[in-house]
């Protein structure tokens, strides 16, 4: 059986609301949920923070009676029991007639047993209605959960003649209080932002969350992103500008005598100092991704020069590059966007524009690397 037009206006709806959660689900799904019976909206509800309610119980609670329903979720309800009791046995509980799921969970706690559950108890469980949408709202969460890893964003703003930074490392600024303000929210989606110890060392930045949740449009309270230097020698110093700010600070370095007896001016400046294993004289990126993960980043974004940026590209670790090119001119003495050891045409590395539109005086544009990358 097909869907109907009613179903596809309330599945986008559910994903409308699941949107206002991307920003502070995280280590969850951003899920959205609509309640309806003859044709009517009795409830709706996103995910909540860690701890608070899944989409469903928000709906429900606002449905009050929801015998007889109808129940549009972007995402497979949880059958397990985590910091909140299961959503099917809620489900079952409110006594609906029918469940539309726009994708299954991937999560190996759930992956189909949520459906399998409901479809137990006699509730009818349709699947597949708008779930490319679905899949792209939590790209993270499913990357994470099928390859251990988090979805890997790299941000670079540069000149129209591609250029990070002025021969000196001077880099402030390239880009447009507007470009500025638009990687705020690129920053206020992910829940790591990583950085090099040379950008750290050059620009002393803050890596800090500077937008509120009106400017994010949503009513929960949005947490600072971990943030992430890579220092394989453990060049950074404890007055560092990132250890005075509000958040969490992870260093990640590799494990040497130097490494250990500088490591504890750092602890006590407020950083937890990990030691991670080698790749060459450099730090295992792909091993770092993993341990992010496990602390439940969905989502990393990578503002840092062009060494290591160029790195997580040259290693096949990039899920997504955003660019925001600026209308001016550095020349050739400038610093370029990547370090990449590329020496032939043949040899380059190609991606595919999925979005481009203007920000403020600049251009932003969104590229995936091509499936043979």
């Amino acid at each position: 059986m097909g869907f109907s037009v009613l179903d596809h206006k309330m599945m986008s709806r559910a994903l409308q609301l699941a949107a206002k959660a991307r920003f502070t689900a995280a280590p969850n799904p951003a899920v959205g949920c609509v309640v309806i019976a003859d044709e009517t909206i009795l409830g709706e509800g996103f995910t909540r923070p860690p701890g608070g309610n899944h989409a469903e119980i928000e709906a429900l609670q606002m449905a009050g009676s929801a015998s007889g329903s109808t129940v549009y979720v972007t995402l497979e309800p949880c059958n397990h029991q985590g910091k909140t009791g299961p959503c099917t046995q809620a489900l079952i509980d409110a006594k609906v007639t029918r469940v539309v799921v726009a994708c299954e969970d991937p999560n190996s706690l759930v992956a189909g047993s949520g459906i399998k559950r409901l479809q137990e108890v006699g509730i009818e469980v349709e699947l597949g209605l708008l779930e490319d949408q679905a899949r792209e709202l939590n790209r993270g969460f499913i990357k994470r959960c099928t390859q251990d890893t988090p979805w890997v964003l790299v941000k670079m703003a540069a000149s129209l003649d591609g250029r990070t930074a002025m021969a000196s490392g001077q880099s402030q600024w390239i880009t447009s209080p507007a470009a500025r303000l638009d990687v705020q929210r690129l920053r206020a989606a992910s829940c790591a932002i990583i950085t090099g110890i040379g950008t750290q060392l050059m620009d002393d930045p803050s890596l800090t969350l500077r937008i509120t949740e009106q400017d994010l449009g949503i009513q929960d309270p949005v947490e600072q992103p971990l943030r992430v230097v890579v220092d394989a020698q453990l060049k950074m110093s404890a007055q560092a500008r990132l250890l005075q700010q509000p958040g969490h600070c992870l260093i990640a370095t590799l494990d040497g005598a130097a490494q250990r007896e500088k490591s504890q001016a750092l602890v006590e400046a407020g950083a937890e100092v990990i030691f991670m294993p080698a790749q060459g004289e450099h730090i295992d990126l792909q091993a770092l991704l993993v341990e992010l993960a496990e602390r439940g980043c969905n989502q990393v974004m990578v503002e840092a020069g062009a060494g290591l940026a160029g790195a997580f590209i040259a290693e096949g670790l990039l899920d997504e590059l955003v660019c925001y090119w600026a209308p001016k001119l550095f020349g050739d003495q400038a610093r370029p966007m990547f370090g990449l050891p590329i020496e032939t045409i043949d040899a380059h590395l190609a991606f595919s524009i999925q979005d481009l539109r203007q920000v403020g005086e600049d251009i932003r544009v969104t590229l995936h690397p091509d499936k043979d990358y």
